[in-house]
């Protein structure tokens, strides 16, 4: 595995006002950070796309890499990308890492699942990897979720040169997956009997999403994907549907070529909120925290084109408004995670990536 060195780690030392909020670094210094999870005791854990798991203090103090964490292919947008916690994470201390596993001629999204002992990853074992492999280092998807019932949802992406596999239903590529903790399927997932489709495919027709929550009030699932030139979408993810790619999109090819005609279809969901031009939408939170009542039931969308974080104002499941927050950071935005105590936190995408921490203005 890769070893980057961090180097520097500081504690709440910027102090940024605006308009009802404070924005407070941290800790910096991380190496292109791709997720966060909060662990019981007040620490933090960043992954980051070179392959380097760190744990950080309720101090801001950056720990020495995890040890035992698996290998990963680090090219184009390959690496280590979301970390999440087991459902019973305080009995267990079992931690799931979605990452690009293999080589550059087969590698694919992988998730290994492994128990957290002091400062390294022990009993880790591989339950999922996506099938068939690629040979490009693009569009991996990455984002996982544990829903209620503790399965989990994983984001697969198209692989950037197979967009044609999220439309083919046996196939794992330009998928969400549902799979239970131990990688197995659960007998409700939409394809289970592998008649019609692969039997861990929940749903279909995604490009590379990035982005999933759950809305623990009303159950539903919000995820967001990268459109090609235009074409970015926010999608309510429901069993069995098919959003669309590449037959059917709000973009255009780089090239400015149309990927399709068609922007709707019949048997095609729709998505709830699309931008054109592309945002590049990264990391999704659906805040239900009390620092801030004012966004309350609100989805927040990391921007790493506009280098901003969009507040999406939803009223019974739509979006009814949209806000660009944070721009003063200047800064790519990789993550956007609500905290146990009700503060917002933001993962900066760069070589020298930060921890930025959302407080009420009024904080100290």
């Amino acid at each position: 595995m890769r070893k980057v060195l961090l180097i520097v780690a500081i504690t709440f030392v910027a102090n940024v006002s605006s308009a009802g909020y404070q924005l407070k670094t941290v800790a910096e210094g991380f190496n292109y950070p791709w997720s966060i999870a909060f662990l019981p005791d007040g620490e933090l854990l960043v992954s980051m796309r070179s392959g380097e798991l760190r744990r950080v203090s309720a101090q801001g103090e950056i720990g020495e890499p995890v040890s035992g964490t698996p290998e990963t292919y680090v090219a184009g947008q390959g690496g280590y990308f979301d970390i999440v916690l087991d459902p019973n994470f305080a009995e267990n201390r079992q931690i799931y890492l979605a990452y690009a596993g293999g080589t550059p001629e087969a590698n694919a999204t992988t998730v290994t699942r492994a128990t957290l002992a002091d400062n390294s990853f022990t009993d880790a074992s591989v339950i999922f990897a996506v099938s068939p492999t690629k040979d490009t280092p693009q569009h991996y998807g990455g984002k996982m979720l544990f829903l209620p019932d503790n399965t989990l949802l994983l984001t697969t992406g198209d692989g950037f040169d197979y967009r044609e596999a999220a439309h083919d239903t046996f196939s794992q590529l330009g998928k969400i997956i549902r799979i239970n903790r131990d990688g197995s399927v659960p007998p409700d997932n939409p394809f289970a009997d592998g008649e019609e489709g692969d039997p861990r495919v929940y749903s279909y027709g995604h490009r590379n999403p990035q982005g999933l929550v759950l809305d623990s009030k009303s159950g539903v699932i919000y995820m967001h994907e990268h459109g090609p030139k235009g074409g970015d979408e926010l999608n309510r993810v429901e069993a069995g549907n098919n959003y669309g790619w590449p037959a059917v999109t709000y973009g255009i090819n780089y090239s400015g070529a149309l990927v399709s005609p068609l922007k709707e279809a019949p048997g095609v969901t729709q998505p709830l909120h699309h931008w054109t031009p592309s945002i590049a939408p990264s990391g999704l939170a659906l805040y239900d925290g009390n620092m801030f009542p004012d966004w309350r039931g609100d989805l927040f969308v990391g921007a790493l084109v506009d280098r901003e974080v969009r507040r999406l104002v939803m009223e019974d499941g739509r979006v009814v408004d949209e806000h660009a927050l944070f721009s003063e950071l200047g800064a790519r935005i990789r993550d956007v995670r609500v905290g146990p105590d009700g503060s917002l936190y933001i993962l900066t995408d760069s070589d020298q990536g930060k921890i930025i921490r959302v407080l009420p203005e009024a904080d100290t």
